[in-house]
């Protein structure tokens, strides 16, 4: 199946919730719908603890028509609690297996996996994040890729309401076609819904779902 419909995911109201955190919880499920200039992805996964998270991962990269399907585990390797701010940083893992649909790769399987990591911070008016991730998998790709945000909260709502951010983003991919892209886009959160949409500077559309529960 080419394009991964993600369905829903998960957000917990907190005081300063702005990212679609890759660990929850404890015993907290996260189901992730994430679309953008490159790929579709779902990745349902399961706190055990407030310091790691496992689960499935599956994501079709459309320009070399693959997927991957395997198991992915997020560490949270710092959190920074300040009494007006927050930062995190992360490692996140995977490994399974890549399915090509294109060329001479079609119906080719090989072992994959990708490494990253993922850092942000933020308080209720400011945000910033960081993220990279390097593939592996076989013939079928070899790929580093990493991308950064900021934004601002244009107001300051209180528990409960909608809050909304406005920011802007940009992807590095050396390997692809545009190398550099910059992307505005909004996001609206409210209590464990978050939804985010933009369109880069190419046209490309990224729409992003998430309810934490």
């Amino acid at each position: 199946m080419r394009l991964l419909l993600l369905l829903s995911a998960i957000l917990v109201g907190l005081a300063l919730p702005a990212i679609a955190r890759p660990v929850s919880y404890p015993d907290g499920w996260t189901v992730m719908q994430m679309n953008d200039a490159f790929s579709n992805s779902l990745h349902i996964h399961y706190s055990p603890t407030a310091k790691y998270s496992v689960g499935y991962k599956g994501e079709y990269f459309r320009v070399r028509e693959w997927q991957f399907h395997g198991v992915q585990i997020n560490n949270l390797i710092h959190r920074w609690n300040k009494p007006d701010s927050q930062a995190n940083l992360y490692l996140k893992s995977a490994a399974g297996i890549a399915y090509s649909d294109q060329g001479t790769f079609d119906n080719k399987s090989e072992a994959a996996g990708f490494t990253g990591i993922a850092a942000d911070w933020e308080n209720r008016r400011l945000f910033t994040s960081y993220e990279n991730r390097g593939i592996y998998a076989g013939d079928i790709d070899k790929s580093f890729s990493q991308k950064a945000r900021v934004g601002f909260a244009p107001y300051i709502g209180d528990y409960g309401d909608v809050h909304t951010w406005l920011m802007l983003q940009v992807d590095h991919a050396p390997s692809a076609s545009d190398e550099l892209t910059v992307m505005p886009l909004v996001r609206f959160f409210k209590g464990a819904d978050l939804l985010e949409a933009g369109v880069n500077n190419n046209g490309k559309i990224l729409f992003n779902f998430v309810h934490r529960f």
